[in-house]
């Protein structure tokens, strides 16, 4: 089943690259209490997540920050050494944005927002999405129909819903 707005986000663990290496990060924790933008995406350093999505939020960070949210996550099927090599590598970390690899896309699959495109070599990946939370409840959700689309997920769009 795939969440909606309304659901509480599940419970689960991801991985981000720290100063020490990998740390687990506990999801629910990361929730409770908070305003939260959560992204995800079909995959670290592929197209239009490198040129449109991760940047959307790069340009809007400040905006959601005036609008009372405390963190802006995005999360991906893809380990957290890749995720911090990305974050550099995009300017996230610079920006704030909180880059967390779901390397077995347990949280993805959780979420119901899970596909798999064969021919771009592509296996259990996460949809291309954006939500508002508070307090660990979906406010808004915004998913593509199609993975290289970034319209209603985009940083922008996302900022106007809320």
């Amino acid at each position: 089943m795939t969440i909606s707005v309304g659901d509480t986000l599940p419970d689960g663990t991801v991985l981000e690259l720290g100063a020490e290496g990998p740390a687990s990060v506990d999801l629910a924790a990361k929730f409770k209490g908070r305003n939260v933008v959560l992204f995800g995406l079909p995959g670290a350093y592929t197209g239009v997540c490198t040129t449109a999505h991760v940047p959307s939020f790069i340009r809007t960070k400040d905006a959601f920050a005036a609008k009372g949210v405390d963190e802006v996550i995005c999360v991906s099927v893809n380990d957290p050494f890749v995720m911090g090599a990305w974050a550099k590598d995009t300017g996230a970390d610079e920006a704030g944005l909180s880059m967390l690899g779901d390397a077995e896309g347990t949280f993805i699959k959780a979420l119901g927002l899970d596909f798999t495109a064969p021919p771009a070599g592509l296996f259990g990946r996460s949809k291309r999405f954006a939500l508002y939370a508070e307090d660990g409840v979906v406010k808004v959700l915004q998913v593509e129909e199609s993975p290289g689309n970034c319209t209603i997920s985009a940083g922008e769009s996302l900022l106007e819903a809320i």
